[in-house]
Formats: C-alpha cells, structure tokens, sequence
C-alpha cells in the first residue's frame, strides 16, 4: 500500500486592480511533498504536443526520450499555461501568497506574481538541471529582489559543497560550478519561449520568464570580484575568531 505524503500548499491569489477587472481574484495552488518537494500534480487523459521531450528540448537535457518522452516541467506547467492564457503581463494586481507558515502581499503587475509561480513549478517537477535549485524551495521568498536571489543562490551552493565533503567528495570553493549552473539554466529558460509560443499563450507567461532569466543573470554577474567583496564584508565578525 502506498504511503499519502506529507503535503504542503503554496496559494496565490491574483486580485486585479484594474478597473475593468475590480474585484475579480483568481486563486492558484501548488501543492509539494513535504519531504521531497515534489510537486503533486494529477495525471492527465492527454497532453499537448509541446510537451514532448523532443520538441525543442534543451541542448543540456540528459533525459532520453525513450525513457522519459515528456518534458517534466512542461507536463506540470499545464494548469499553469491554462491559468494564465488570457492575461496580460503589465495589467496590475494585488497577489497574496499563503503558505502553512506565513502570508505574503504585493501590489505588482501580473508577470511578476506569474514569475514566483512559474520559477516553482520549475524546480519542483524533476528536470535534472532545474532540480539543482530545489533547495532554495525550502526558504521559499516570493517576490525576491535581484540581490536577494544572488545571496540565496551563492549560499544553497556553498552548503552544497559542505555535503559534498561530508559524503567524500571533492567540493568546488572556487564556484566554477555555480558559473556552469546559470548557464544552464539561461538554456532552460531560452528554450522554453518555444514551448510557451506553441502553447499560444499571452505575454504574462513569456515576460514571467524574462524575469527569472534576469535573477540568474543577475546572480551569475554578482560572482564578480567587486561584487563578491562587498558581500565579504559583512562577515567582519568571523574573521575577528581566526
């Protein structure tokens, strides 16, 4: 008999501000293993042609389609992409964030509540690129700032490396990886606009994905020396025990 999962529920409610939509809220939910942060999605009758594997399939993918015939982000963007088809990304809303701990709020436009959404069902559906962000999930932020996103990137990645050295293997200080990773995921993202144009979908989606593609360069260029050494020097306090 299979075990029911912990869950936990992300809900976002989009009410727009508009005049011509006062008053009208759309809610969205995403629900996650707790455990594993999967994200639970039920399985469908039939799925779009763009969200086979091959069509348009990410020059970094290792899936093999033989194994794997579906894109497993595309797949659990479905609800997503149906959610979204006919809005605008400019058009402005107050969107809420409800999670088992605590509320979010943010008067915003459309693609940039979008965006937190899309950004989770990305790490949370089993891409073997994407899956390399899941542990951000666990400090979920919605509505991150550039800066913000750049921190959360630079410190998932060194705790990965002292879990590396904790299981025997070599750990990469220097970040060479971290450079490898965003051009990744800049792939990932490049290659989903065709999956998105095929679905016929409006601009909040494209644009949604514009922004996140904007955090992880902005990440990746937070990696410059300059940079890096502003952040530096807010640790002044553990350099005074050495």
């Amino acid at each position: 008999m299979t075990e029911t999962p912990e869950t936990t529920t992300y809900t976002f409610h989009f009410k727009y501000l508009d005049g011509e939509h006062v008053d009208t809220t759309r809610v969205f939910s995403v629900t996650l293993d707790e455990r594993t942060l999967d994200v639970l999605m039920p399985p469908l009758d039939e799925y779009p042609h763009w969200t086979n594997l091959e069509f348009s399939q990410c020059p970094n993918c290792p899936l093999n389609p033989a194994e794997h015939p579906r894109c497993p982000v595309a797949v659990n963007l479905i609800p997503l992409i149906d959610f979204v088809r006919d809005t605008i990304s400019y058009r402005r809303i107050t969107i809420t964030v409800e999670s088992e701990t605590r509320t979010y709020l943010k008067n915003t436009s459309m693609q940039e509540g979008v965006s937190s959404l899309l950004g989770m069902l990305m790490v949370t559906s089993g891409c073997p690129v994407m899956d390399k962000l899941r542990p951000m999930l666990r400090s979920h932020l919605p509505f991150a700032t550039a800066n913000e996103t750049a921190y959360r990137f630079l410190s998932m990645y060194m705790l990965a490396q002292y879990f590396l050295v904790k299981n025997g293997h070599a750990p990469d200080f220097e970040l060479d990886g971290l450079r490898e990773l965003f051009l990744d995921i800049q792939d990932v993202n490049q290659h989903f606009w065709e999956r998105f144009a095929a679905a016929n979908v409006e601009d909040a989606s494209t644009n949604a994905l514009v922004i996140l593609d904007n955090l992880a360069q902005y990440a990746a260029l937070s990696l410059d020396i300059d940079e890096m050494e502003e952040t530096e020097a807010l640790f002044k306090a553990y350099f005074a025990q050495s």
